[in-house]
């Protein structure tokens, strides 16, 4: 039977029964936030992967009582237990979101890789076609890019000038400042300059999806040095802009008094 067709919805209590229920299953990707945060992920084991062992499926549902953030940390945590490091290739190529996000924390988990080997295996889930998915991988990698920041900053400037928007936009989003459900970073907060390598070659990136994150990046960043935004987009907006760093001006300082 096919899926049911919905469009989304963005409250819990909107989602029908039958949409959660093919959520749940992993036959139908989500389409929104709210709809992420609702299907049950233990069912959604259960059904992808039913021969685990009972342990580890009732671990499952204890990590299920627990926040989303650490509820994709800690099943992504038992798979790799339990599948090793061929388990994350099977969940990144499961069509269930939800599934390759798990794909997302087996990397983040994964032991003895360094910052280059890790940032390589998450690269093809940062440039995944869903938009949970290229959430969770970097939320996935962040601690480890936060613990070795000027490393960090150095590799993801090679990103910054990749022809996809999706990576582009990972090389900002990842070490915001004050990421969104994630630990703030303290030194991009008092030293929001060390990430320029990023920065800048992103300031007139064509792609609102690239624009919204460093406006975002600079609105973080402006909370604890204000001055430093408002001068880094005075330099920017020097002789003839164009709409793409113009735009991101406007947005990083919407939030400066």
């Amino acid at each position: 039977m096919a899926p049911p067709e919905h469009k989304g919805a963005t409250r819990a209590a909107d989602i029908p029964a039958e949409v959660l229920d093919a959520l749940s299953r992993g036959v139908l990707p989500t389409a929104t936030l709210a709809e992420g945060l609702a299907l049950d992920q233990g069912r959604l084991l259960r059904t992808v992967f039913p021969d685990l062992p009972r342990p580890i499926h009732g671990a499952a549902e204890d990590a299920c009582r627990l926040g989303i953030l650490k509820r994709m940390e800690r099943i992504g945590a038992l798979l790799l237990q339990e599948l090793g490091s061929p388990g994350i290739g099977t969940c990144r190529a499961h069509p269930a979101d939800t599934v390759r996000g798990w794909a997302c924390f087996m990397v983040g988990a994964q032991p003895g890789l360094d910052l280059p080997a890790r940032l390589a295996a998450i690269r093809p889930l940062a440039d995944d076609a869903h938009f949970g998915v290229r959430e969770w991988a970097w939320l996935a990698v962040r601690p480890q890019l936060a613990r070795q920041l000027p490393e960090a900053i150095a590799l993801l400037a090679t990103w910054t000038d990749s022809p996809s928007e999706r990576l582009r936009r990972f090389a900002s989003e990842a070490l915001r400042p004050r990421g969104v459900w994630c630990a703030h970073i303290a030194e991009l907060k008092s030293r929001p300059e060390a990430a320029l390598p990023l920065l800048a070659p992103l300031r007139a990136d064509p792609s609102a999806y690239v624009q919204d994150s460093v406006a975002n990046w600079l609105n973080d960043a402006g909370k604890s040095r204000p001055d430093w935004v408002r001068g880094l987009c005075n330099q920017w907006l020097q002789g003839s802009p164009g709409p793409a760093t113009r735009r991101i001006c406007a947005r990083a300082q919407r939030s400066l008094k």
